[in-house]
């Protein structure tokens, strides 16, 4: 097993949802206050949570002793760790991009893709969509839908893909 991809966990998605609020604070603190090395320390933390695990996502650490503290107990449905993950890692990704635009001087540019992962955050925290998360799920399908509409089997994809199901789960 690579170091990259430790054993798989159950998370508390309300942990994310707070996470992502507060990360969004601190990338708005950023923007108004004109800070880019603070969206930059954003980015950082986004990746290594990505890589080595969502426990290290540093705004979601002070979660646990909020819902010890006003006693709200397990979540209702863990959520598989994966897609949090790979949300982590597109957000990361843009804040560095972000970075290389404020070295090149390209300010506008880098607080616009700032501004995107803040407000992609500010939905997650708000509403609990993940918009990473529903991205993370597309490789399972897509190859599937793209067979279909060429007439090709999955192989073709280069995927095997389950055929997709839209029951309840």
């Amino acid at each position: 097993m690579s170091v990259l991809t430790p054993p798989a966990r159950q998370i508390d998605p309300r942990g994310q949802r707070f996470g992502a609020g507060v990360s969004a604070i601190v990338l708005a603190i950023a923007f108004a206050l004109d800070l880019p090395w603070l969206a930059v320390l954003v980015g950082l933390n986004l990746g290594v949570s990505a890589a080595f695990g969502t426990r290290l996502f540093l705004p979601g650490r002070l979660w646990p002793s909020i819902r010890t503290a006003f006693r709200l107990g397990p979540p209702r449905e863990p959520e598989h760790e994966y897609p949090p993950r790979f949300a982590q890692a597109l957000g990361a990704t843009f804040l560095g991009l972000a970075a290389i635009a404020f070295l090149l001087g390209a300010a506008p540019i880098a607080w616009l893709l700032v501004a995107a992962v803040a407000a992609l955050q500010t939905l997650l925290a708000a509403t609990g969509i993940c918009v990473g998360c529903r991205l993370y799920f597309l490789r399972w399908w897509v190859p599937s839908i793209v067979a279909r509409l060429f007439g090709r089997a999955d192989r073709w994809v280069g995927v095997t893909v389950a055929p997709i199901s839209y029951a309840k789960r």
